[in-house]
C-alpha cells in the first residue's frame, strides 16, 4: 500500500502561526522531507517534535526526492516542510510534489503560512485579481526586461526580493513603472516586522533612513485604469516599451490590448518615420 505525501505550511515568522493540523501531521508522519533540516529542527524542537529527517536542500533536491518518493512507495507517510511557508511557493519542493504525483501517490495539502497572501492582505490594493512573480531576476537587465514586459498589468503584482538588492530593485521600478503606489514588508510576522507605505519615490527615501534587513515581499498597484488613448499617445507608449528592450511586436500587442486599440493599426504607424 502506498503512503502519503503532507504538503504542510510552517510560520514564516511567528511560531504562533503554525495549526494544530499541521503539528498533529508532523507528528504522526513517519519522516519529515525539509528544506534545510539544521534550520527545521529549531522549528521542531520548539513543538518537541523527534522525527526522522530528510533534507532536499540546493543541488540534494533530485537525489533527495527519488529517495523520499521510494519511501511513499513502501508505504510511508512524509511530511513535506520549507524553510518557512508553503513548500513549492519559491521554494523547494515542487519536484517531490511532481514525481509523488506521477506515481499515483495521495498528495494532501495541510495550509497555513504564505508570506506572499500575509503581504497581499495587509497592502490595501484590490485583492480581486494578482499576480505573483516570486523573487526579481537578480541582474538588473533581466529585472527591467521582466519589469517592462509588466508594466501595462492592471492586477495587484508582488514580488520577493533579498535584501542586498532591495534598493536597486525599487530604483528599476521607479525608472520602468513609473511613481505609483507600492507597498513593501520585511521581517514578515517576526519582531521586526516594518511596513512602508507610499509612492516608489516615498518609499525610496524611507529606506535609506531604514535599516535593510530581512526579506523583503513587495506588493506596487497595478496600472491604474484610463480612458482609451488616442494614437499619438498609444504610440508614444510603444516607443517607451521600445526603449526599455520590448520588442516591437510585443509591444504593440500589450498597448494595444491593454487599451482596446487595432494591433494591425498601432503597428503599421509605430513603422512611419523610420
Amino acid at each position: 500500500m502506498k503512503g502519503t505525501l503532507y504538503i504542510v505550511s510552517t510560520p514564516i515568522g511567528n511560531l504562533e502561526d503554525v495549526t494544530l493540523r499541521a503539528l498533529r501531521v508532523l507528528k504522526e508522519a513517519d519522516v519529515i522531507a525539509a528544506e534545510d533540516t539544521r534550520h527545521s529542527l529549531k522549528f521542531l524542537n520548539h513543538f518537541s517534535i523527534k522525527k526522522p529527517l530528510i533534507s532536499y536542500w540546493g543541488e540534494k533536491e533530485k537525489l533527495k526526492a527519488d529517495e523520499t518518493l521510494q519511501r511513499l512507495k513502501d508505504g510511508q507517510a512524509v511530511a513535506l516542510i520549507s524553510d518557512a511557508g508553503t513548500p513549492g511557493i519559491s521554494d523547494p519542493g515542487t519536484l517531490l510534489i511532481r514525481k509523488a504525483i506521477e506515481a499515483g501517490i495521495t498528495v494532501i495539502p495541510v495550509p497555513g503560512p504564505s508570506a506572499v497572501i500575509t503581504a497581499l492582505s495587509l497592502s490595501g490594493f484590490s485583492t480581486e485579481e494578482f499576480t505573483f512573480f516570486g523573487f526579481l531576476p537578480t541582474k538588473q537587465v533581466q529585472r527591467k526586461k521582466m519589469l517592462s514586459r509588466i508594466m501595462l498589468e492592471q492586477r495587484t503584482l508582488l514580488f520577493y526580493e533579498a535584501p542586498h538588492r532591495i534598493r536597486e530593485a525599487m530604483a528599476d521600478f521607479a525608472e520602468v513603472m513609473g511613481d505609483r503606489k507600492v507597498v513593501i514588508i520585511r521581517e514578515l510576522t517576526k519582531f521586526h516586522e516594518e511596513v512602508l507605505r507610499g509612492t516608489v519615490s516615498d518609499v525610496q527615501e524611507r529606506l535609506d533612513q531604514s535599516t535593510i534587513a530581512g526579506e523583503y515581499v513587495i506588493v506596487i498597484q497595478g496600472r491604474p485604469e484610463s480612458e482609451p488613448l488616442n494614437m499619438d499617445d498609444a504610440l508614444a507608449e510603444v516607443r517607451e516599451l521600445m526603449r526599455k528592450g520590448l520588442g516591437r511586436k510585443d509591444s504593440v500587442k500589450r498597448v494595444a490590448g491593454a487599451y482596446g486599440l487595432s494591433k494591425k493599426e498601432l503597428y503599421d504607424r509605430s513603422l512611419e518615420g523610420i
